[in-house]
């Protein structure tokens, strides 16, 4: 099974997401660390609709800096997908792609829902 995990290697959840595919026997697995390859648009808005989010439920507030622009209260989908697109860090994370689905894997235990 081909496996892809949008990765940041300082969170926590997302090495522990990391270590259990790479724990999985067959899993295929490739590694994209977003702060180094950014976000396409098309593929968040991808991730968000096939995980069964909106960008602001994939916001990330904590230890980014989406108050500062604006972001929590009053910003549009749009506006949000524009800021994760410049600023990756935005994005919640660790989000796994497989052929069974997107997972926002927060915690990290919900990457066996699609493995």
């Amino acid at each position: 099974m081909k496996a892809t995990i949008w990765h940041n290697p300082d969170c926590g959840t997302s090495r522990k997401t990391l270590a259990i595919l790479q724990e999985t026997p067959g899993v295929d697995l490739t590694v994209i660390e977003y702060r180094k390859t950014p976000f396409e648009r098309a593929k968040l808005v991808q991730l968000f609709r096939d995980a069964g989010l909106t960008p602001r439920e994939a916001l990330r507030t904590r230890g980014s800096p989406a108050e500062e622009l604006g972001l929590i209260d009053g910003a549009d989908g749009d506006r949000i997908l524009d800021e994760m697109v410049k600023e990756g860090i935005l994005v919640e994370r660790p989000f796994v792609e497989t052929a069974k689905g997107v997972r926002l894997c927060r915690p990290q235990e919900k990457v066996h829902e699609i493995l």
